[in-house]
């Protein structure tokens, strides 16, 4: 195993100096599932929620969210995002919606911690939004489907 970027030699935490990398594009996907009562999944659907429209607002707040990685994970690199999307895939077979986020930037990091953050914020919010109605919701499956651009170059999820 590889000596681990985050640590110094004496192991001690710093912030890994990318200021001799090259600027290339980069992206990052993530994904996961917040499984639901199917009543819960028609009224987030249907789009009467007490609290108002659910996916706008977990939209809003994945993006929101992948803007601000560096102020929730310590070590982060603060990154001049240049795109942020957040898309819900409802499944009514197993009563889920299924979140992606997308991340890009032109950069000297990578991107994935914004991704699994703005997936990460997006289903704690959908969960916010219908708590009253159905507590029992998971959120399930976080994680890292592509990235692109780097050093390490592309990648995709099995």
């Amino acid at each position: 195993m590889s000596r681990l970027s985050h640590l110094d030699a004496t192991g001690n935490a710093q912030m890994v100096d990318v200021s001799e990398k090259d600027v290339t594009s980069r992206s990052a996907t993530a994904k996961a599932r917040v499984l639901m009562q199917r009543e819960t999944l028609h009224t987030i659907l249907e789009g009467t929620a007490k609290k108002g429209d659910v996916l706008a607002t977990a939209r809003i707040a994945g993006i929101m969210a992948a803007k601000r990685t560096h102020e929730l994970i310590p070590l982060c690199h603060p990154l001049m995002i240049s795109k942020v999307s957040v898309a819900f895939t409802p499944d009514e077979a197993v009563s889920a919606i299924e979140v992606t986020a997308t991340v890009k930037v032109e950069g000297k990091t990578g991107v994935e911690m914004e991704a699994l953050t703005a997936c990460s914020v997006a289903c704690l919010t959908l969960y916010d939004m219908v708590k009253a109605v159905d507590r029992g919701m998971r959120i399930t499956d976080l994680r890292l489907i592509e990235k692109s651009g780097g050093k390490s170059g592309h990648y995709t999820a099995d």
